[in-house]
């Protein structure tokens, strides 16, 4: 999985990386359950690998990777509007 930002489909108009990702931890914080945003959080502000995460979570590496998609289509389609 390649990393990239959360907002490169966003089709408005061109905003400042700063409030782009105003706008993000905004949706973050209203729009995910705890554990989409404690993985988000880990995955793109921490750096950390999906292997390090489920490490520290104790569940398998696929189960990281679903809550990730899930959590990512969820910003996606808030920041659409």
């Amino acid at each position: 999985m390649t990393r990239s930002t959360l907002y490169d489909d966003y089709a408005g108009p061109r905003l400042s990386p700063d409030v782009q990702m105003a706008r993000l931890k905004r949706v973050m914080e209203a729009e995910l359950t705890p554990i989409q945003r404690e993985v988000m959080t880990a995955f793109y502000f921490e750096h950390k690998s999906m292997a390090q995460i489920s490490r520290e979570r104790g569940v398998h590496r696929s189960t990281i990777c679903r809550t990730l998609q899930r959590g990512e289509r969820r910003c996606r389609r808030c920041l659409k509007y």
